[in-house]
């Protein structure tokens, strides 16, 4: 994972919440964490990683607090710890 994705990942579960996170950037990371992803139809992104599954709002705009603890109550149950699997 390169040091633009770390950043990400540590900003999704930093405190306080940020809501000024990229969504493309968060996809980004989702995938280089090998997770599948999809875009349907009615503006919905589907996340699979790790045997969890979840559909998450496909915004254009900077991400919501309530949708970066979405994302990381997801990468949570994942298993993903970014400060023991990614430390910057």
């Amino acid at each position: 994972m390169n040091h633009r994705h770390r950043k990400v990942l540590h900003a999704i579960f930093a405190h306080p919440v940020s809501a000024n996170i990229d969504p493309k950037a968060v996809e980004a990371v989702f995938e280089e964490l090998d997770a599948e992803v999809s875009h349907n139809g009615s503006g919905r992104l589907a996340v699979k990683l790790n045997g969890q599954a979840h559909v998450f709002h496909n915004t254009q705009h900077s991400l919501s607090k309530d949708e970066v603890v979405a994302i990381r109550h997801f990468l949570t149950q994942s298993g993903v710890d970014p400060v023991r699997d990614y430390p910057l």
